[in-house]
């Protein structure tokens, strides 16, 4: 019998404050608000296409930018997954998978290692990407990676950056969710350890 993968964490500091809900094996159910509406975006479309429950409530200072606010975001989800992946008995560890939207590609591959590592082979063309600054795409990845203890390697190419993060989001959703299937008995480590 699996356990119930979810966790239910928050973090409050002077520049944000953040509640999480997640539940691992959900059927995509989101209810996102961090006062970062392309942001929002991309955590719903995380959320549906990896089969996540994610309830994000997230208060920070984005009158000064959004940086505090995605990389607080980050942080807290990533040891969400950490905390609801447990000892990690029996996952799969390493899924990827290629994402086209449009003229845009994705492919994203990840390994849930315990340590943490982030590639992130993508440029943007302009600053800003709706509401956010685009170079927080890939500090939102970095934070992610650094609490979940995962490796992450991301490449991505196309014409249109809202195409381009997008694909990046779901090809990472659906990467974690091919990692955190439970195919087995055992831990996928010569180690022992994950």
């Amino acid at each position: 019998m699996v356990k119930n993968r979810t966790a239910k964490l928050s973090r409050k500091t002077k520049e944000t404050d953040i509640k999480i809900e997640l539940n691992i094996d959900g059927t995509g159910e989101y209810k996102i608000d961090t006062g970062l509406k392309f942001f929002d975006h991309m955590l719903e479309s995380f959320s549906r296409h990896g089969f996540f429950d994610l309830t994000i409530k997230a208060v920070g200072d984005i009158d000064v930018d959004d940086h505090h606010t995605i990389e607080d975001t980050g942080l807290l989800l990533g040891e969400c997954f950490k905390e609801a992946l447990g000892d990690k008995k029996g996952i799969e560890r390493m899924g990827f998978s290629i994402v086209p939207m449009d003229e845009s590609l994705a492919q994203v591959a990840v390994d849930i290692s315990g340590r943490n590592y982030t590639v992130f082979d993508a440029e943007f063309k302009y600053q800003k990407i709706g509401d956010i600054n685009s170079e927080n795409v890939k500090h939102f990845m970095e934070s992610f990676a650094n609490t979940s203890l995962m490796n992450i390697n991301i490449k991505a190419e196309g014409d249109n950056d809202h195409h381009i993060c997008e694909a990046i989001f779901k090809a990472l959703a659906r990467s974690i969710n091919s990692a955190t299937k439970i195919t087995h008995d055992q831990i996928l480590s010569t180690k022992g350890k994950l």
